[in-house]
């Protein structure tokens, strides 16, 4: 078992950048694929990146690409989600999730969730 910790989120305008952090304990963090969720007010959850065990491999969400960019440091057991260009439509909590089998976008295939954090984008 895994506990995840997100940081990092706070209250934004339009164009500013945020850093998330989601810090791991309880196991080392390199046995895990991660993801990023989001879910916005009256929204469902919803994929927004994952990056491989070793950091080789990620994927993105289509409306975020070019614009957030997922990482992982496993000395430091955690994962980054780098949001630069920020809209409001970007406004949710943002999760961070663990994966122990196969890479992938679907919620079920994530294993160990944080509590989240809230990115709030003003215009």
């Amino acid at each position: 078992q895994v506990q995840l910790v997100e940081s990092g989120g706070g209250l934004v305008q339009a164009g500013d950048s945020l850093r998330l952090s989601c810090a791991a304990s309880g196991h080392t963090l390199s046995i895990y694929n991660m993801g990023w969720f989001r879910q916005a007010p009256g929204q469902e959850r919803e994929f927004v990146a994952f990056v491989s065990r070793s950091g080789g491999v990620t994927n993105y969400k289509d409306s975020v690409k070019g614009r957030f960019t997922i990482s992982r440091d496993n000395a430091k057991n955690t994962i980054y989600l780098q949001m630069n260009s920020l809209k409001p439509e970007d406004t949710a909590i943002y999760y961070c999730a663990a994966d122990q089998g196969y890479m992938t976008t679907r919620i079920s295939g994530y294993d160990y969730w944080g509590q989240g954090t809230q990115v709030t984008v003003s215009s």
